[in-house]
């Protein structure tokens, strides 16, 4: 146990690097909002710093902690795969790979089979990019306003918002997009050039954006009417986040192609994936199974762990859970919001990924330094800065989560009164 004046000693030098070496910017931000703390030790649910605050983590990593911290099963897969072969020498056959790839094809909906592990979401839809324009021949794509997808080249092309794009322009040409939520608009988009239509099924980024019953229905009817492919982006919403294993699974869409990540290392290892049909496979791959390929992608360490991932989630039935506890959450925010309607617009969501929309994007970054301070961390919308996000992991208790509705409603009202006392000065 470090004494507090070796803790606050610790805490300096760590922001001093930051400032020097990592991103003083950052480091600044979060001196601002109550984050300048360093995180030490996490477990299930919680995460606790340095000095021994212990915190709910309701932003959970924006999808990676679907598990919770440390899950035993997936820790333990890593580190008995520790004493074998944890990176692979990329010469010989891996069977951790092979066990993920199967077990991802026997999950996933429809026609899925093949897949293309890597190591993050963005790295994913990178993949899924290379081989639409592969399969089809074409080179444009179809996405949506407050779409996020990465930020590496291909996937900020996809991506919906000027301000994380325009320092990069000119990107990758061939892109358009639309609003979300309107099919029409998709099908008045689509060319002779159009490749794919990319599609997160809920907006997570955009502000948990809610799609309409028939919204994603006919996003398929049109691709098969345009022999358009359709891409499925899942790595905030897949392994359950929903209440579903994956949320097309809610309106019973099958994708051409789907990209993973977040959830499926199980909180323990990155890892991504990009999931397509045989008929894709065969375009990209026949003629040189090396055409796209990466280094550190479905090395053993992360293969075992998004295994033993996968298989927690169906073992203690997390979607299900989600579902469940994701109702009782939602109703809860909306008790709040009731509570302080001229402030907060709407409360929605689905499973465990839920979000609250503020009147004023500033509140809502004021009540996230409230909550912090009462021991709950939500997480802040990159593209809709108005709504704070509520994603816990899909263990989460009743009891934590009405710990956390409290700090919620006690936050919004400590917010209310500071912004009072401010127009009052």
């Amino acid at each position: 146990m470090q004494t507090p004046s070796e803790i606050e000693a610790i805490t300096q030098d760590v922001i001093e690097k930051y400032q020097k070496h990592v991103n003083p910017t950052q480091v600044a931000l979060l001196k601002i909002g109550g984050f300048d703390h360093i995180e030490h030790k996490a477990e299930g649910v919680t995460l606790t710093d340095l000095e021994g605050n212990t915190y709910i983590d309701c932003l959970g990593g924006y999808g990676v902690f679907s598990l919770g911290h440390r899950h035993p099963k997936v820790v333990d897969a890593v580190k008995r795969q520790l004493d074998f072969i944890p990176m692979g020498s990329k010469t010989f056959l891996n069977k951790p790979l092979a066990d993920l790839s199967a077990k991802l094809a026997e999950i996933t909906p429809g026609e899925l089979q093949y897949s293309f592990l890597c190591n993050s979401g963005a790295e994913a839809m990178e993949a899924a990019l290379k081989a639409a324009r592969m399969a089809t021949g074409k080179t444009d794509f179809i996405a949506t306003h407050g779409a996020f997808h990465g930020k590496t080249l291909g996937a900020l092309s996809a991506t919906g918002r000027d301000l994380f794009k325009a320092p990069f322009e000119p990107l990758i040409p061939g892109f358009r997009h639309v609003p979300w939520n309107d099919a029409d608009a998709v099908a008045a988009a689509i060319t002779d050039r159009t490749a794919a239509v990319i599609i997160e099924p809920i907006q997570g980024e955009g502000g948990i954006q809610m799609p309409g019953d028939d919204y994603l229905p006919a996003l398929r009817r049109i691709c098969d009417e345009h022999s358009v492919l359709l891409i499925v982006d899942e790595v905030q919403t897949g392994l359950g986040r929903t209440g579903k294993m994956f949320a097309v699974d809610h309106w019973g869409v099958q994708p051409d192609i789907m990209t993973l990540a977040k959830a499926l290392g199980g909180g323990v290892m990155p890892i991504g994936a990009m999931v397509a049909t045989a008929a894709i496979w065969d375009k990209v791959f026949r003629e040189n199974p090396f055409l796209h390929s990466s280094t550190f992608g479905g090395g053993e360490l992360a293969c075992v762990a998004g295994l033993a991932a996968i298989e927690a989630t169906q073992e203690e039935d997390l979607a299900a859970r989600a579902a469940e506890n994701g109702a009782y959450f939602l109703d809860g925010l909306r008790r709040v919001q009731a509570q302080f309607p001229h402030v907060l617009r709407e409360a929605r969501g689905l499973g465990l990924m839920l979000g609250v929309e503020f009147t004023d994007s500033d509140i809502g970054k004021l009540v996230i330094g409230t909550m912090i301070h009462r021991g709950v961390i939500a997480a802040y919308t990159l593209n809709n800065p108005k709504v704070i996000r509520f994603e816990p992991p899909l263990v989460i208790t009743r009891e934590q989560i009405d710990t956390v509705l409290e700090a919620f409603s006690a936050g919004v009202a400590e917010a209310l009164d500071l912004l009072g006392d401010l127009l009052d000065d």
